[in-house]
C-alpha cells in the first residue's frame, strides 16, 4: 500500500511563528531551499522525510503532531454551521472546506466565530422582543461557547496546568495529602457543612466549608480547585492573557474551567494516572478505586491525555441530560460532536439513562468509515438528603477500534464482522445516511424527491 503524504503547511507555520523564526532562516535550519519551504507551507508540496528529520533533530519537535491538526474538527463544525438553514442555498463543497480547514485555519475559526454570533442574536431577537426594545439592550456573543472552543481547540490539554497539578501531587505523594497540607501550612480552617453549596471560601475569615452531603470525591475535587485559585493565581491569568477573549465574563468562566482543570490533574496525576490506566487496561472502576475518584472524573481525564511524547490513548468523552443535550463534550479522535442540540439517537449514550449502574458497550460506526467502541453509563448525582434534586447524566467514553486491544472493555466483542457495528452519526443536518429511521431533519447537500402517494421510512427520498 502507497505511504500517504504528509500536508501539514499550517503546523509548519505554526511552529517556525512559535519559534519566531523567519521563513528564510527556517528553510536553512531544515536544510531545504526557500522556495521548497515556502510550498510546503502553502501545502503545495508534502512534508519531506528530510525535514521531519530535521524538525525532530534541530528543534526536539514531537514529529507525530504534525499528522494532527484542528483540520478535521473544522471541517465538522463549519459543516454544522453551514447546515443552517440561512445558507442552504450556497453551502460550499465539502473538498473546499478540506481546503480551508488545512490551509486558512484562521478564516475558518473567524466564520465560525462569526456564525456563532449571529445564531445567538437571532436566538435572542426571537426570544427577548420586549427587552430589545428597551434603551441599552445589548447583544454579546456567549462568553460559555467562547470558553468551550478555547478548551476544545487545545485538545483538552493545557501543558502549564496540568504539569503544575502533577508537581503539586507529587509534592506530598497523593493529592489529598498535598491538599491538607497545603491548608494547615496557610492556616485554613476546613469544615464540612450541612449545607447544598458544594464550596464556600471567605478570605477573610480564611475559612473553607465544604458540603457534608457531596461524595469523598467530590469534597476532595472542591479543595484542589480552591487551592489552584489561592496558590496557582499567576499562572492562570498568564494562561488566560494568551488566550485573549473577548469579553470580561469569558476570562471569569475559564479562570474556573482552568482551576477544575487543575483540580483533575492532581486528583489524577499525569504520569502514575497514564500508567495505571495502561496496565489495569482503561478499567474505569479500578482506577476510581486506585485514585479516589468518580467514574465520570476518570473518564474526563482520559480525554485528556494528550501530552507531547507521553500521549494515552485518543479518547471522546461527552455528558449529556436526560433531554439529550450535550452538556460537558471533548474529543481527541475524529469523531466531533454536534455544537448545537442533542447528540444522534442511535448512540448508546442515551440508553445509559435506562440501566443505571451498568456500563453499555456499543460498537459504532460513523458516515465517514470510521469505527469506534463506545462506553456509556448513567452517572446520577444525588443531593444527600431527603427532598434535594437529583441531577441525571449519562456519560459516554469512546475511542478508535483500533485502540481496542487496549480496552478491557472490548474483550468479548465481535471486532472483525461488519454487522457488529452500529451506524452512528453526529447531527441530522450533515448526516449523508440515506435511510436512518431516527432521523428527524433532511441532511444538507442532498436532493429530497417527495412522493405523494408513497411513505417509506421517511416522508420524503434523499438522493
Amino acid at each position: 500500500m502507497a505511504q500517504q503524504k504528509l500536508y501539514a503547511g499550517a503546523k509548519l507555520r505554526e511552529i517556525r511563528g512559535r519559534l519566531g523564526l523567519t521563513q528564510k532562516t527556517f528553510a536553512a535550519k531544515l536544510g531545504v531551499s526557500l522556495p521548497y519551504l515556502n510550498q510546503m507551507e502553502n501545502n503545495n508540496r508534502p512534508v519531506s522525510t528530510t525535514v521531519v528529520l530535521a524538525l525532530a533533530r534541530e528543534f526536539g519537535q514531537d514529529v507525530t503532531e504534525l499528522g494532527h491538526s484542528d483540520a478535521e474538527r473544522l471541517v465538522t463544525d463549519m459543516r454544522e454551521a453551514l447546515a443552517d438553514p440561512v445558507f442552504s442555498d450556497v453551502a460550499p463543497p465539502l473538498a473546499d472546506l478540506r481546503l480551508t480547514a488545512s490551509n486558512a485555519p484562521a478564516l475558518a475559526h473567524a466564520f465560525l466565530a462569526l456564525h456563532r454570533s449571529y445564531r445567538e442574536t437571532h436566538e435572542r431577537l426571537a426570544s427577548l422582543d420586549e427587552a430589545l426594545g428597551r434603551e441599552g439592550a445589548q447583544l454579546q456573543p456567549s462568553p460559555w461557547e467562547e470558553v468551550r472552543d478555547f478548551f476544545h481547540y487545545c485538545d483538552n490539554y493545557i501543558d502549564a496546568v496540568d504539569q503544575a497539578a502533577e508537581h503539586f501531587s507529587y509534592a506530598q505523594g497523593d493529592a489529598r495529602t498535598a491538599a491538607t497540607h497545603f491548608f494547615k501550612s496557610r492556616n485554613i480552617s476546613v469544615q464540612l457543612s450541612q449545607s447544598d453549596t458544594l464550596r464556600h471560601f471567605d478570605p477573610h475569615t480564611q475559612k473553607l466549608t465544604l458540603s457534608a452531603h457531596a461524595p469523598p470525591e467530590t469534597r476532595t475535587f472542591q479543595m484542589l480547585l480552591q487551592i489552584a485559585l489561592l496558590m496557582q493565581e499567576p499562572l492562570l491569568e498568564a494562561t488566560l492573557d494568551l488566550a485573549r477573549f473577548q469579553s470580561d465574563a469569558a476570562r471569569a468562566i475559564a479562570k474556573i474551567g482552568l482551576a477544575n482543570y487543575f483540580a483533575g490533574a492532581a486528583m489524577l496525576p499525569y504520569g502514575a494516572f497514564l500508567n495505571s490506566a495502561r496496565s489495569c487496561r482503561h478499567d474505569l472502576e479500578l482506577l476510581a478505586n486506585s485514585f479516589g475518584a468518580s467514574i465520570e472524573q476518570v473518564a474526563h481525564r482520559l480525554s485528556t491525555m494528550q501530552r507531547p511524547g507521553a500521549k494515552g490513548v485518543p479518547f471522546f468523552f461527552v455528558r449529556v441530560d436526560q433531554a439529550g443535550t450535550i452538556t460537558k463534550r471533548h474529543s481527541a479522535t475524529r469523531l466531533q460532536f454536534a455544537r448545537f442540540g442533542g447528540a444522534c439517537p442511535l448512540w448508546n449514550v442515551h440508553r445509559a439513562f435506562e440501566t443505571p449502574g451498568r456500563f453499555l458497550r456499543q460498537l459504532a460506526e460513523t458516515p465517514d468509515g470510521v469505527r469506534y467502541i463506545s462506553l456509556a453509563r448513567d452517572v446520577s448525582k444525588p443531593g444527600g438528603h431527603f427532598g434535594a434534586p437529583l441531577r441525571r447524566y449519562a456519560i459516554a467514553l469512546g475511542c478508535e477500534v483500533s485502540h481496542a486491544p487496549a480496552l478491557v472493555y472490548a474483550d468479548g466483542l465481535d471486532l472483525g464482522h461488519d454487522t457488529a457495528f452500529e451506524p452512528i452519526g453526529i447531527s441530522c443536518r450533515i448526516c449523508e445516511r440515506t435511510r436512518c429511521h431516527q432521523r428527524s431533519v433532511p441532511p444538507l447537500e442532498r436532493r429530497l424527491t417527495i412522493h405523494p402517494h408513497s411513505r417509506d421510512l421517511l416522508p420524503y427520498e434523499v438522493n
